[in-house]
């Protein structure tokens, strides 16, 4: 009988303390951040669907989709644009990524503010219109770059067009 309570009350212990530790394991960590990001799927979505929108302007332009960390996930190039508008769009896309705003909002302060005219000096910036921040809520979770319309003010349309077709997915 007294074995039968003593192996009882060790199970018990034992899962008394196995629970703690699932308590622990399960409780996030104050150093560990857990972040949003686009998948692949969506990334293409939105390069195309950007493409698509210039096009049907009459633009031969290219999209770039980055994640939240400025790093490409999808490209899209349409027949007829111009081989500059790879980098052009990629360079929005990481620009717009990482200041977490549009680049023709940028390039707009940076001509009106004369602290904000050396944003042109950071390598790999560029500061014409086409860059828009993708976001899931309000957390910016990559951005679409695009390149090639005759003016950034079109490259920023065709990107917004892009985003206000997959929205719903952003949550």
């Amino acid at each position: 009988m007294q074995t039968s309570l003593r192996l009882g009350s060790l199970a018990v212990l034992l899962a008394a303390s196995a629970l703690a530790v699932q308590a622990q394991t399960a409780a996030p960590s104050p150093s560990v951040r857990a972040e949003k990001n686009m998948s692949l799927e969506l990334a293409n979505e939105i390069a195309g669907a950007a493409v698509a929108a210039c096009a049907a302007n009459g633009y031969a332009v290219a999209a770039t989709v980055v994640d939240r960390a400025g790093t490409v996930r999808a490209v899209q190039r349409a027949n007829n644009a111009g081989s500059h508008t790879l980098a052009a769009s990629e360079r929005k896309a990481w620009t717009s990524a990482s200041a977490k705003a549009p680049t023709l909002a940028m390039m707009e302060n940076a001509q009106k503010n004369p602290a904000a005219a050396n944003l042109v000096n950071i390598p790999g910036f560029l500061l014409l219109g086409g860059g828009v921040p993708v976001k899931a809520g309000n957390e910016v979770i990559g951005a679409v770059g695009v390149g090639g319309a005759p003016g950034g003010h079109l490259d920023e349309q065709c990107a917004n067009s892009a985003l206000d077709k997959i929205k719903a997915q952003l949550g």
